[in-house]
């Protein structure tokens, strides 16, 4: 009996050890001192191994054992970092292009349950009321506890017209919700736009995905063209963008920043790891020489008209390093609240098989060196929108706030202070013709959210406090975007 378990043992070593080859950590090995192997250690996992394969109440696959292993090492590292299976892998792809059949809701993982990051807008998730913050407890009548993240996902995603019903526990209610949510074909729209009035354009990012970039080169021209080549300001919107590829974010940036400014730049161990993102073609194209660089055919003014940025606390990641580098480079204002603080760079690192792990390889910082993990961006003027004073309330919830999160300083190197390349002028008082609004509390839910075809809503305190700042006058007079 004990050679057989030393036989499991052995393979399972092997298995691991294979493993352990396919990470590319010979890799490692020429970049630093490879230290000794644990030997202890994987000792008691090729025993723990034998003990399943022969004690076990059930048989249970080789296979099975080992990808299960391999997804806890990853889970237990960060929130971010994950193994993807073949589905999970696939849907990573399909998901970066604007497609996808599912719920439209942007999760993580906390205490074992599943937490909404920030729901998208004009999907299943969205018109059902799902809030950021709330706690996804169970998939019709299977408890979320135990399971993945990945898994998770799996379960809420599926063929249109298909139905799930979600348990969600939400702060200040009495007990659980049960939602039931019709499946869709998710096609996130990443940019939406609109003249907001002669001179005032609105410029909104949903998600960054593979055409970001190009999408809102297209969406400012056409609103220069409506107004006859000139702009006086400026809002970019921010709010709720949970964040997506990271050229998306660079090439968003460089339609507002000279060309070369510094975007951000990233510290990890490897140094492949250390990158420098400025406002160059080669750094936001997707293959490089292979497009035409449409940042260069906007407007020259684009660069320093007057302009606003939106954010709150379900702005992450790619909406982050947007806001960080217009903030640092003093071409924007920022205005609303604390943003989510996901400042880490997950690496796709492809595997054998189609599968992959996701795996955070560095932190981002800011032009002038500040660290948005587990901080974010402090807006230059906050904004209370008065959605604290509504009855059903959302969790605040952060990265600072989810188990087993990075730290935001450690190995920060900053920069040399970025000079400002652009500083916007002063915005004239000007004749004002909005009408008043209250706060959200006092404000029916409907008008919250833009109908159907809008791209504003009729209610929007922020975005209402932003065009009061462009016309030069001070945040606090409530007014209607409409």
């Amino acid at each position: 009996m004990r050679g057989k378990l030393n036989q499991l043992g052995l393979i399972a070593l092997g298995a691991c050890l294979g493993v352990m080859i396919s990470l590319n950590f010979s890799a490692v090995a020429q970049r630093e001192a490879l230290s000794p192997l644990p030997i202890e250690e994987l000792r008691s996992f090729t025993e723990v191994f034998g003990r399943i394969k022969k004690d076990y109440v059930e048989p249970v696959e080789d296979k099975k054992l080992i990808t299960e292993a391999i997804t806890g090492m990853l889970a237990g590292l960060d929130p971010h970092s994950a193994y993807l299976d073949q589905d999970a892998f696939k849907e990573l792809q399909v998901g970066t292009q604007g497609e996808f059949g599912g719920l439209g809701i942007e999760v993580g993982m906390e205490d074992g349950f599943v937490k909404v990051v920030s729901p998208i807008d004009d999907s299943p998730a969205s018109r059902a009321g799902i809030k950021a913050g709330d706690l996804i407890v169970k998939l019709d009548d299977t408890s979320v506890k135990g399971m993945t993240l990945n898994d998770a996902v799996k379960r809420m995603r599926g063929r249109p017209n298909t139905q799930i019903t979600l348990t969600v526990v939400r702060k200040n209610e009495p007990k659980p919700l049960m939602l039931t949510l019709t499946r869709a074909v998710i096609k996130i729209q990443s940019v939406k736009y609109k003249l907001i009035e002669p001179g005032y354009a609105y410029f909104r990012v949903t998600q960054f995905q593979e055409h970001t970039g190009e999408t809102l080169a297209a969406a400012i021209q056409t609103l220069y063209k409506q107004n006859q080549g000139q702009m006086r300001g400026i809002v970019l919107d921010l709010r709720n963008d949970p964040g997506g590829l990271l050229n998306g974010a660079v090439a968003v940036s460089a339609a507002f920043l000279p060309q070369n400014a510094l975007v951000v730049y990233t510290e990890g161990r490897a140094e492949d790891a250390k990158m420098r993102l400025t406002a160059s073609p080669e750094n936001y194209l997707r293959s490089r020489g292979a497009k035409e660089d449409y940042i260069s055919r906007l407007p020259a003014d684009v660069r320093n008209v007057p302009m606003v940025v939106l954010v709150n606390g379900g702005s992450a990641s790619a909406s982050e390093i947007v806001a960080g580098a217009l903030q640092d480079h003093k071409r924007a204002v920022i205005m609303g609240t604390q943003t989510f603080g996901k400042g880490s760079v997950q690496t796709i690192l492809p595997l054998g098989n189609n599968t992959a792990i996701k795996l955070t390889t560095a932190r981002y910082f800011t032009p002038n060196g500040r660290s948005i993990q587990a901080k974010g961006i402090v807006p230059d003027i906050e904004l209370d929108d008065g959605s604290a004073g509504r009855s059903e309330p959302s969790l605040k919830l952060r990265e600072a706030d989810l188990t087993k999160h990075l730290d935001g300083d450690k190995d920060a190197k900053p920069e040399a202070k970025a000079a400002p390349s652009a500083t916007p002028a002063t915005p004239a008082p000007n004749a004002f013709n909005f009408v008043p609004v209250p706060r959200q509390k006092d404000v029916a839910e409907k008008d919250l959210k833009p109908e159907p075809g809008e791209v504003v809503a009729k209610y929007d305190y922020e975005l209402s406090q932003a065009i009061n700042f462009l016309k030069g006058r001070a945040p606090g007079v409530r007014a209607s975007a409409n």
